[in-house]
């Protein structure tokens, strides 16, 4: 099992705009404090695709997590589109048609995808605009977020979900067209193997970093230093100094780059979802979950 010298949780935003403000990005050394990188940065998801990047160029010995879905719901219904010609057959190919189609939206916006007539009609955009083909309740969900339900590990959300503080599909989006952009470039788990050296992505939620490091159910977030302190206690950490900014993005990202520090120590955190072969090419899984 391959440990690592560094590592990072970029706080992902599918907002609009080039600088969303809850883009937050948080690195941490081994026998070190986790840190914000680049502290007082605006950061824009260009920026972190550049950041990503250069550890790529670098090949620098750290594991990034990124706090987005990599994929869509497809085991329910063996197709992420059921009804349309063009939904794709694996998830390389959804990150690639997303960020094709989307090549014309600035700042690695997904505006165009979701605005697509056949796209659409899968997405709740609204509580008044609510596509005919989106399920109903919470909408369709990945096996990894059926399984993080039944097991209470996350209350995940469907990434059909446009609506709500809790949303995922904007930021899932706008990722993916990340995901693209880095794809051969970096490894991206469970999609490719742990590469023996260099960097490697997977995808994280925040709130189970939180929960990890004591923090209750549906009050996760921390707004303040002396909240933060005592979450980086509970996870065996040292605590940065003081920061810039005491916002949920910053301290989630840098209490998940803490977390995933003691988390990739443990085997069972790598071994594979149910179904791995189908589930790894076409829906991903949450590090993490077991």
């Amino acid at each position: 099992m391959r440990t690592f010298e560094y590592t990072a949780c970029i706080d992902w935003s599918g907002a609009q705009g080039e600088r969303p403000p809850g883009l937050a990005v948080a690195s941490m050394q081994k026998g070190r404090a986790p840190e914000l990188e680049r502290a007082k940065h605006r950061w824009s998801r260009q920026d972190a695709l550049e950041w990503l990047n250069t550890l790529a160029d670098t090949q620098t010995d750290i594991i990034i997590g990124l706090d987005l879905s990599f994929g869509f719901p497809f085991i329910d219904q063996s197709c992420y589109f059921p009804g349309w010609t063009q939904s794709p057959p694996s998830a390389r190919k959804l990150w690639q048609l997303i960020d094709e189609m989307c090549e014309a939206d600035p700042h690695l916006g997904a505006a165009s995808f979701l605005n697509h007539p056949q796209v659409r009609r899968h997405f709740r955009h609204s509580k008044e605009d609510v596509g005919d083909l989106f399920t109903g309740g919470i909408g369709r969900l990945r096996a990894a977020e059926h399984h993080q339900r039944v097991t209470g590990q996350a209350n995940s959300w469907s990434c059909f979900n446009l609506v709500g503080a809790g949303q995922v599909g904007k930021s899932s989006l706008t990722g993916m067209r990340v995901l693209n952009r880095l794809n051969g470039i970096i490894p991206i788990w469970p999609f490719d193997p742990v590469p023996a050296r260099g960097p490697l992505i997977v995808e994280i939620y925040t709130s189970m970093a939180a929960r990890a490091a004591g923090l209750p159910k549906g009050r996760s977030k921390i707004r303040d230093r002396t909240g933060l302190v005592t979450a980086l206690n509970a996870l065996n950490a040292s605590v940065p100094s003081r920061l810039h900014r005491y916002d949920d993005h910053a301290t989630d990202a840098i209490i998940t780059s803490a977390w995933l520090h003691n988390a990739t120590h443990d085997p069972a955190l790598w071994e594979a979802p149910p179904q791995k072969s189908k589930i790894t090419e076409t829906e991903g899984w949450t590090f993490g979950v077991i």
